[in-house]
């Protein structure tokens, strides 16, 4: 069995990752387009730095929950049968073992040089302009992928959503494109599992609703009992 498993924010929040956005609309206090797009960037890079920053120093006070383990238990049975796919910039996926993951959206724990166009891992701060491994420019910004900006491994979803039996979306709000349309570019079986049904629950064949520390390690153990 061929499965893609695309995740969004709902699986690190129980991690104590924040959610992209509350429900006043702020991201952790910020208006998304003042700290996530190119626009932002030109017009205060300092603010998205700390910002960034922030969220990078944020990572080593979270640990990976029950929801990533199974998911990297799943992978050690599936192997190169099992996509996983995230919309989260975290490295909690990695933590727990999985490692055949795509970041869509980029990573937190990677710099990218804008001058020489090399990427590196980065776990320090940005915001006082260190120079590029590779060039030496001070170009580094956040390899997370803004509003505006074409996600990652794009070519390879396609190609995986269309050859796959299985695509299951956890924790995801359905509202987020193009990750929003992938379960109509699936072309076998689909499940959703969320704490709520999501904006688009209703293109899922299947669809159970609870937390992902809950539902998830329950559905690899389902799906390994086969």
């Amino acid at each position: 069995m061929s499965v893609v498993v695309l995740t969004g924010a709902g699986i690190s929040a129980e991690s104590g990752v924040p959610t992209f956005r509350d429900s006043d609309g702020l991201w952790e206090g910020h208006d998304p387009m003042t700290v996530a797009t190119p626009e932002a960037y030109a017009a205060d890079p300092d603010l998205v730095h700390r910002f960034y920053d922030e969220r990078r120093a944020a990572l080593s006070r979270v640990r990976p929950n029950a929801a990533h383990q199974a998911l990297a238990r799943l992978e050690q049975a599936l192997g190169d049968d099992l996509l996983l796919v995230t919309q989260n910039v975290d490295d909690l996926h990695e933590r727990a073992g999985s490692e055949r993951v795509l970041h869509m959206h980029g990573r937190l724990a990677a710099a990218w040089c804008t001058a020489c166009d090399a990427r590196h891992e980065w776990h320090g701060p940005l915001a006082h302009r260190p120079p590029c491994p590779d060039c030496g420019s001070r170009s580094l910004r956040p390899d997370v992928v803004w509003f505006g900006e074409i996600p990652y491994e794009m070519y390879w979803i396609e190609r995986a959503l269309e050859a796959c039996d299985l695509f299951v979306a956890i924790g995801t709000s359905g509202t987020v494109y193009p990750a929003a349309a992938f379960v109509h570019w699936a072309q076998g079986d689909t499940l959703e599992l969320n704490l709520d049904a999501s904006l688009g629950a209703d293109g899922f064949a299947r669809a159970r609703q609870g937390p992902a520390t809950e539902l998830v390690p329950a559905w690899v153990d389902e799906l390994l009992s086969r």
